[in-house]
């Protein structure tokens, strides 16, 4: 009876398999987006936040929002298993003519390092934390995005980075 051994091309192609499955498995970051808060500028009544919301309830992924007439800061939640696109929503908010002062992301992390200035991949977005100590994140954090169009255009000017990368944000806690 006569065996049939693998050859030396099965045997590499199985290890290049095995390896980027487990280098795949190592990037992954255990981490998700649950919800923003904005803050709009330039609101003057109830029927300016009406017309935010209505230009926010127009994005497939956002399932609610709530709106805080004294602050002018609506909670946004979003529908599970969403791509949750934040320049969607800016720009939602922008074209019923409005601005962002204030962008916060309610992240839930699980055991995510982080590092000052560099990246970490959530879900299809790149965060650069900024003036944060070398540590390890758990459980529910708000990060601040800095980025132009996610603050005021006077706290923009406190940072000397330049956003040109769809995707990638600069926040801080």
């Amino acid at each position: 009876m006569e065996v049939a051994l693998p050859n030396n091309k099965n045997k590499n192609t199985m290890k290049t398999i095995f390896l980027f499955v487990a280098l795949a498995l190592s990037m992954v970051t255990r981490a998700q987006v649950t919800k923003v808060s904005l803050q709009a500028s330039g609101l003057t009544c109830s029927m300016c936040s009406n017309s935010i919301n209505k230009a926010l309830k127009t994005l497939d992924f956002i399932d609610k929002t709530d709106t805080d007439m004294k602050t002018y800061t609506f909670e946004i939640s979003f529908k599970p298993n969403s791509h949750v696109d934040f320049d969607k929503i800016k720009n939602k908010v922008e074209n019923a003519g409005f601005t962002v002062s204030t962008f916060i992301v309610t992240i839930y992390f699980n055991n995510v390092h982080v590092k000052d200035n560099e990246p970490v991949n959530i879900e299809d977005k790149t965060f650069y934390f900024l003036n944060t100590k070398d540590d390890v994140f758990n459980g529910i954090k708000q990060v601040k995005i800095l980025d132009r169009g996610f603050v005021s255009l006077k706290e923009f000017k406190n940072y000397s980075f330049l956003n040109l990368t769809p995707g990638t944000y600069h926040v801080n806690i």
